[in-house]
């Protein structure tokens, strides 16, 4: 049952809503904003019917500091209220107000509008849930479209990107880089690697495909696509809302190829100016192309991988990840088992 705040400091108002809306909603009234602020930081609310005029804090203040605050901006406010002045209505919209409900009010306007309202909340999570998943879908599409000219990595993007979320989930145990992976949301930060690779569509199929080594002009050519995909990701960040998703991936596209002692490219960062998706990205993209047959190597054995990301941390790899690494070794022969 969703919950509906109501903020007077008239006992009527209050009694009057709660009989209201009791049947439809689980209804909390408070006789204060100090109450409803206090009451917030345990029980976040799906609406809040506020008063305006309202001693030591009004419903102006109130609603500011609701803006104030990332985590309670998006919860709908309806002010309650007594006064008819346009002016004061277009301070209340101004500052993020949803409606207005003129006091006194009858029990059935009431409940029409919140119902109105969280249906319209509801109506927009859906959509804006359903555009994210056209994106992550045609996101998908195109990193597996890359993918599929590459006839030589068939499941990397899939094995990868189940890497990284083992790995930074082990980061986070064993507090190793805490502060920067603290707030990360997982499935976002994942999935974002899934393009990693992206840059390799501006490659043509003669070197990507080559079955043999690539000569010392076709791996310069081939070392282009880092750089490519992170201007790619550039593009549609310029066109885009979702910083998140994007951000992570275009350090993922740029920075895979870095390594930790500066002789990387396209940049040749050193040591912790490489960013962490790069870092990160480094190390599974390498285990999977060692533990992977290709037409000019054949797979080598997971432990025989294992060992040589072991052996080269402090120079290609960051050491301090290099130890987490090598203590997920069994999650990740679960991966490739699968």
């Amino acid at each position: 049952m969703k919950i509906v705040f109501v903020v007077d400091d008239s006992d009527t108002t209050l009694s009057l809503a709660k009989e209201a809306l009791k049947e439809h909603y689980r209804v909390m009234t408070l006789p204060s904003a100090q109450k409803m602020l206090a009451l917030i930081e345990k029980v976040i609310p799906d609406l809040i019917l506020l008063d305006i005029e309202m001693p030591e804090m009004d419903g102006f203040e109130a609603l500011r500091r609701l803006k104030n605050n990332p985590s309670l901006a998006s919860i709908p406010v309806i002010f309650l209220t007594s006064i008819t002045d346009p002016l004061i209505e277009v301070q209340g919209f101004e500052l993020g107000a949803v409606d207005f409900i003129s006091k006194p009010f009858s029990a059935p306007v009431l409940l029409y509008r919140i119902r109105s309202q969280l249906n319209i909340d509801e109506i927009i999570k859906e959509r804006t849930a359903q555009l994210q998943r056209l994106q992550n879908s045609t996101l998908y599409v195109l990193a597996d479209m890359v993918e599929s000219r590459d006839a030589t990595t068939g499941g990397h993007l899939e094995r990868t990107t189940a890497y990284i979320k083992l790995l930074i989930e082990a980061l986070l145990e064993n507090g190793v880089y805490i502060d920067q992976i603290c707030d990360i949301d997982f499935d976002i930060f994942a999935s974002s690697a899934r393009l990693h690779d992206v840059g390799k569509i501006a490659i043509s199929d003669n070197i990507l495909n080559k079955p043999g080594k690539l000569t010392d002009d076709e791996f310069t050519v081939m070392k282009t696509h880092a750089m490519e995909g992170e201007q790619i990701i550039k593009q549609i960040i310029s066109r885009s809302e979702d910083e998140e998703f994007f951000y992570h991936a275009k350090l993922f596209a740029g920075y895979h190829h870095e390594r930790w002692d500066g002789t990387g490219y396209p940049y040749s960062l050193k040591g912790e100016d490489i960013p962490l998706q790069g870092r990160l990205m480094a190390f599974v993209d390498v285990f999977d192309a060692l533990i992977s047959e290709r037409p000019y190597k054949k797979a080598l054995s997971h432990d025989e991988s294992i060992q040589i990301i072991m052996d080269n941390a402090g120079t290609q790899f960051d050491p301090n990840i290099a130890e987490v690494f090598g203590q997920i070794s069994d999650q990740l022969k679960t991966v490739n088992e699968t």
